[in-house]
């Protein structure tokens, strides 16, 4: 276990032994009488939520804000986790704070009364309907509960040059072996089957854990992470094997235990590969100039079926980025709920028309976008039941291990067995 992880471990401990009653106190949030401003905390790094925020708080929700003016603070991300135990253990929380970067922590502070639980809070303001099903649905699976707004949510999926699989005749793969045969044909043409980060591993490690939520069904890693089940039990073994035989045929190309995130994606943009695996976070990129294969010729399908598997490609791969909460006790104030309600009913549009990003929340006004950012949005809201990804219940060490031997892996350096059993030793260490 990590430095980092040890204090963040002891500072929960902290947290939760004292209690945290979410009493009167300093700062905006945890005492409804103290409340002066709509107070945000929030990663320096992010600048679309705050862009967003200030977009409502001279639009839409202006109201809300000459009553309850909006004031933001940051913090650098690595130091975020620290800040909200420090300021949780004085009683000044913000009114609205992102989640600290391990659930565990807004677990932890829900348990002690700090985090407002919005099953309740969103049917008492009438906007429960304002967050899309699949969005509670990977919030509830990260966080134990509905704790956290979706202010960004990412599906996730191959996407594929919709020119190179007509020219090859290669219809869109609904299963594994499909998926394999695809493969198998772009290579022979000369294509790249998928580009993939190997440095960045989690590219990777992102086809191991759909392969293992296909086959064994969405409970299949809280099993994991619960200790009924462990990743070098023969079923898992068989998921990171998969993967390893697509790297064993060449399927990922020469050298991509070096390949960084931004080449693996031009590498699908300039047509040199066929497939790319990336969440819809990507469509900013075809958007962009370096798209050199057009928008119009690229198209998106969730990971496929197993077959014979528990699970199905209905069940999007799903994430919520750095998502944002807020302090229960603030929300017993009236413009504190009235800001919420206006933040909840309208971030999704503005946040499209603005930026272009696609928030877990339902559009309140019709926004004009391209045609494959329309398609993402209505397989979105098609969506019921999401999965995560393979170290999303996992802490920082099996994380790390994780992704660092993915490449290993895939290259045949380190075989499956070895994978599985690297990353369940750190999950032995808890």
């Amino acid at each position: 276990m990590s430095l980092r992880t040890t204090r963040q471990g002891l500072a929960i401990a902290a947290i939760a032994a004292f209690g945290l009653t979410a009493c009167s106190g300093g700062g905006g949030g945890n005492s409804a009488a103290a409340v002066s401003s709509f107070s945000v905390l929030t990663n320096v790094e992010n600048e679309a939520v705050p862009g967003t925020l200030k977009e409502l708080s001279t639009g839409a929700c202006k109201a809300e804000n000459d009553a309850l003016p909006l004031t933001i603070e940051t913090v650098p991300q690595n130091n975020l986790d620290q800040q909200l135990q420090l300021l949780a253990g004085q009683n000044g929380l913000p009114v609205m704070f992102a989640a600290g970067g391990a659930p565990a922590l807004t677990k932890t502070l829900a348990d002690a009364g700090h985090v407002a639980d919005f099953a309740k809070v969103l049917p008492e303001l009438g906007v429960e309907d304002s967050v899309l099903p699949a969005a509670k649905s990977t919030i509830e699976s990260l966080y134990g509960g509905f704790r956290v707004l979706p202010t960004e949510y990412n599906i996730e999926g191959i996407w594929y040059n919709k020119k190179l699989f007509q020219d090859n005749g290669i219809a869109v793969p609904k299963t594994w072996n499909d998926l394999q045969a695809a493969a198998q044909t772009l290579g022979s043409k000369g294509v790249t089957p998928f580009s993939a980060s190997g440095e960045q591993g989690w590219p990777l490690t992102r086809l191991i854990g759909n392969y293992i939520f296909r086959e064994l069904g969405p409970e299949a890693m809280k099993k994991v992470a619960d200790g009924e089940a462990k990743l070098t039990d023969p079923e898992y073994v068989k998921a990171a094997a998969a993967v390893a035989d697509l790297g064993a045929k060449g399927y990922f190309g020469r050298g991509v235990g070096s390949i960084d995130y931004d080449t693996s994606i031009n590498e699908f943009l300039n047509g040199r590969a066929g497939m790319l695996y990336m969440g819809s976070w990507v469509l900013s990129n075809f958007a962009s100039e370096s798209n050199k294969i057009g928008a119009e010729n690229i198209g998106f399908m969730p990971f496929p079926d197993v077959e014979g598997g528990a699970g199905n490609s209905t069940q999007l791969a799903a994430n919520v980025g750095l998502p944002f909460t807020l302090s229960a006790k603030a929300l017993e104030d009236e413009k504190v709920k009235a800001w919420t309600k206006c933040l909840v009913q309208n971030y999704g549009s503005v946040a499209l028309k603005t930026q272009n990003r696609i928030s877990g929340f339902a559009l309140k006004d019709t926004v004009k976008v391209d045609e494959l950012t329309t398609g993402v949005q209505k397989k979105i809201s098609d969506t019921k039941d999401t999965v995560l990804w393979l170290e999303a219940l996992f802490g920082s060490e099996p994380l790390t291990t994780a992704t660092t031997n993915a490449a290993p892996l895939v290259t045949g350096s380190t075989t499956p067995e070895e994978y599985m059993k690297l990353i369940q030793a750190d999950l032995d260490q808890k």
